[in-house]
Order: structure tokens, then sequence, then C-alpha cells
């Protein structure tokens, strides 16, 4: 593995092929919620497995930890969800890098430990994180993957609430997490689960992992999976899935999908997600494997 940093994103390659760019000084507009994301990632065989800025949803980047009910303030980007509608308010916060305790590779892993600072569009920081990734690659499994941890913990003097648009009224609008939009082509993809597979209906479902096959353009039969992986170690485990194959393809592990959850003055909160990038199509009993993959990229107090 390989890391190079330019100054605004780390580039993380697998035998010079790029795996992706983590983008940690975005210059999105405010309205967008300015905060690092994962684009493009990319398959070890070369295929593109991300969107950033589509055109119905400009705010969605990538793979990125987004949240759209921080207390009063939204994470996510774009409009808010209050009282039976979106309305555009001046909420949109940004997360703003601190600094790099560590970015280094060796030939076997990339490690990444960000510190952040979450500022709300009225210039209050709320929100201080500790973000650690790790990245590695399983060649023979045609496979690699990200471990993904964030404690965030609440810096301000009141408590924060962390919620999402279902919470606050709108059915099966659980999202908010670590959040996956995938290339247009992946529209009327195939979602997986231990134990069913289809599409839009398995929304809110609770399952450990969950699984995404969508189609690339320009080759018959051309296929990727990402697996998406929800810690044990989570207070929502196994949390309810955000997922959507119509009218785009989406992904989110949202511990908040059916509930709140209230961070004291001083409180923090982890959470750990792995996403495993796979070439090919792959039914439920791969996926199940290739969950378990990035388990050890991470540990705790490492």
């Amino acid at each position: 593995m390989s890391l190079a940093d330019d100054g605004t994103a780390l580039t993380v390659a697998h035998e010079g092929g790029e795996l992706f760019r983590y983008v940690y000084r975005p210059g999105d507009p405010q309205r967008e919620s300015p905060r690092p994301y994962f684009h493009p990632v990319t398959t070890l065989g070369g295929d593109v497995v991300t969107s950033y800025r589509p055109h119905d949803h400009v705010w969605h980047k990538g793979i990125a930890l987004s949240l759209p009910h921080v207390g009063p303030d939204n994470f996510w980007g774009g409009p808010t969800f209050r009282d039976g509608g979106y309305v555009q308010l001046p909420n949109d916060g940004a997360m703003r890098h601190d600094g790099f305790d560590r970015s280094a590779a060796t030939a076997g892993a990339a490690r990444i430990d960000e510190r952040l600072t979450w500022v709300t569009e009225a210039g209050a920081a709320i929100i201080g994180e500790r973000r650690r990734i790790a990245a590695a690659a399983w060649p023979a499994e045609r496979a690699w993957g990200i471990a993904f941890e964030a404690t965030l913990a609440n810096i301000s003097a009141q408590p924060v609430v962390l919620a999402s648009p279902a919470t606050e009224g709108r059915p099966d609008a659980g999202y908010g997490g670590l959040f996956w939009r995938g290339p247009r082509s992946f529209t009327g993809g195939r979602v997986i689960l231990p134990d069913a597979a289809g599409g839009d209906e398995l929304m809110g479902r609770r399952a450990p992992w969950l699984a995404f096959a969508g189609q690339h353009d320009g080759q018959p039969d051309h296929w990727s999976t990402l697996v998406f992986t929800d810690s044990p170690a989570n207070f929502s485990y196994p949390s309810r899935w955000f997922v959507r194959s119509t009218p785009f393809a989406a992904v989110c592990p949202a511990p908040f999908f059916a509930e709140t959850r209230a961070l004291a003055a001083g409180q923090a909160l982890t959470l750990r997600h792995d996403v495993v990038i796979a070439d090919g199509e792959h039914a439920a009993p791969a996926c199940a494997r290739l969950a378990g993959l990035p388990a050890h990229l991470l540990s705790p107090g490492d």
C-alpha cells in the first residue's frame, strides 16, 4: 500500500492502482456542509463505485460521515426536515480538519488518525471528533476494505441530540451515519442481507451487514459488490439500514433511524463501521465472508 498527501486529500493505492482519495479539506459550499469524504473509491479492478455531487442531491459525497440532525444543526447538507417538510435554513455546519496524528502506509495496510471539530454555520464548535481509518487489500478475494471509527464528543455546554428525519416524523427517512452514494449505473441494483435479497423493500431492516451489488456501464455483466458492516460495539447493533436501490443507489448503517441519542456536555459516542469493495457480483455466503475481512484492521486503543 502507498499513501500520498497533497495538502487537501490523501490518496491510497495498492500495487500502483488508486483505491481512494480521502478529501479532508473540501472546497464545498457551506450549504453542502463541507466534510471529509472518500471519492473516487475504486475496486482492485479499477471500477469507480462512488458518486460525488450528483445533480439530485449535491450534498451527497462518495462515502462520508454525515448527520442531518445534530441538535438544531445539519451536518448532512441541504435543507432540514422540520414540521412535516424540508426547508433550507442557515444551519448547515462543517467538519473542520484539525490535523492528523497518523497518516502512513506499509506493505500491508494504510492508517489514518484524524482530529476534527464540528462547527455550526453560526460558528459554534459543538462536536470534537477523533477519527480512525484503516485500509487493506485481499487480492485473492478480488477485494479491499476500509475500517472506519469515529468518536464524537460533545464539546458544547449543552446536551446535543443526534436524530434523523425519521425521528422528526418523515417515514423511512432514517438516514444519518456513514453514508454511501453509488454511481448512476447502480440504480436498480441488488440489495443483499444475510437472510434476504431484493431492493427498496429492505429499507429499515436490522442486520449485522448489508451488501449492494451494482452493474457498471460499458461492459455487459460487469458488476461490483460493496459490503457494509455494523460493529457489535455500536449502541444500536444490529443497526437498522437506510438503503435505496431506486431512484438512486445509497446505503447507510443508520443508528438514529428510529431513536434519538442525547450526548450530555462532555459525553462521547463511538461508531464503528467497515466497508468492503469487491469486484464481481456476490451472493449472501460470499458477502458474509467478505464482511469479516476488515475486523482486525482497527483494535481498541491502538
